[in-house]
């Protein structure tokens, strides 16, 4: 009788089998021996490396003792003889006032670093390198490779090395300049840097001139601080370091130019009840009540103050009695700005005087129409002595 399984009973396995086990053949020995000859082979080296930096530290310890004892032992020359080569070389002497031409090196904010055919360094100090005052030497254009003329004006006591100047060069073309501009009798610009009761100190050409109160327009002279005025040389002595000017001068310059018709920009002196005296640097002129302005005035106070500054047609000019007439009336766009709106006449002035120098041309061509037309018609030519 076949016995029954139990379907809930676990099934029955053949047992696993046993795994097969590694054997190691030789080359796994070779490999250990070939890392062991690459760790002998790099202690070699670096143990020949040691030996060559111990050589080289004895080396170099000899030598600083050598040094130490005797610094010129094995030298063919001495320091005199040094010294001596270098008394004997070509470089030219550069004593104090010698001019040298060296290259800017290097800058900082003390200078700059000049190399220069000389014995010895070279510095520019600041103070030294413009004639106006600068805060940094590249202010003045001065840049490592700049070539420049110097002047020795002295020697540093610490370490020997020359003291250089630019100002003083720039100093010395100045002058001459100023001869120059003296000579030709021309007009030049300053710039006002101090006042007082005796007159102005200005910077004309990078140098201080001085303009005395007598040689100063009769505009006041006060709010002239940091303006430029116009000026003519009056002396110019190197020697003495005396440059003078005259504001009046340079003003009077333009007098004989004046022609009919000019604008020219003026002050007002003073008030009168017939009119404004016109101050227009170096001399007066008249502005006469009718010609103020188109419309009729009553009190000229009203429109016009003494310091007033306005611009004024020239009317006529008398150079034997020196007598200028001045107009605001020919100027004014429409009639009565002058009392209503002076800002526009200010404005449109050397508009309004091209028109008028147009009107007077146009009358001046008429007026040889009519001329030529007459002595046509009357049979009276050009040199005809009349009836």
């Amino acid at each position: 009788m076949t016995a029954l399984t139990n379907p809930l009973s676990k099934p029955s396995y053949p047992p696993p089998r046993p795994l097969p086990r590694r054997t190691y053949s030789s080359s796994s020995s070779s490999s250990s021996s070939s890392r062991s000859r690459i760790v002998s082979a790099a202690v070699s080296v670096s143990n020949s490396e040691t030996r060559d930096r111990e050589k080289l530290k004895r080396l170099f310890a000899e030598a600083r003792r050598r040094c130490h004892l005797d610094p010129t032992e094995g030298v063919p020359f001495t320091l005199d003889d040094f010294h001596s080569a270098l008394d004997r070389s070509p470089y030219p002497a550069c004593d104090v006032g010698a001019k040298v031409r060296g290259t800017i090196v290097a800058t900082d904010a003390d200078g700059a670093y000049v190399d220069v055919p000389a014995k010895s360094s070279a510095f520019l100090p600041l103070r030294e390198a413009c004639l106006h005052k600068i805060k940094h030497v590249t202010e003045a254009g001065l840049r490592p490779g700049s070539q420049e003329e110097f002047v020795v004006i002295g020697e540093n006591a610490e370490d020997g090395s020359l003291v250089l100047s630019l100002r003083s060069v720039q100093q010395d073309l100045a002058w001459e300049r100023c001869q120059q501009l003296k000579a030709e009798d021309v007009v030049v610009h300053g710039n006002v840097v101090g006042e007082n009761k005796g007159g102005l100190t200005v910077i004309v050409e990078g140098l201080h001139g001085f303009v005395p109160s007598s040689q100063i327009s009769k505009t006041s002279m006060t709010g002239l601080l940091n303006k430029d005025l116009p000026l003519k040389f009056v002396e110019v002595d190197k020697e003495q370091s005396q440059l003078v000017l005259s504001n009046r001068t340079a003003m009077m310059d333009g007098h004989d130019q004046l022609v009919i018709g000019s604008v020219v920009l003026g002050n007002v002196l003073t008030v009168k009840s017939y009119g404004a005296l016109i101050d227009m640097g170096g001399f007066t002129g008249l502005l006469h009540i009718s010609q103020i302005s188109h419309e009729r005035i009553s009190d000229i106070a009203s429109i016009l103050q003494p310091g007033d500054t306005l611009k004024v047609m020239v009317m006529s000019h008398d150079c034997e009695r020196n007598r200028v007439n001045l107009s605001t009336k020919k100027l004014e766009p429409t009639p009565g700005d002058m009392i209503h709106n002076p800002k526009l006449v200010f404005e449109k002035a050397d508009e309004m005087a091209e028109i008028f120098k147009q009107r007077i041309s146009q009358v001046e061509e008429m007026a040889s129409s009519m001329i030529l037309k007459y002595q046509s018609e009357s049979g009276l030519g050009l040199g005809s002595r009349g009836v």
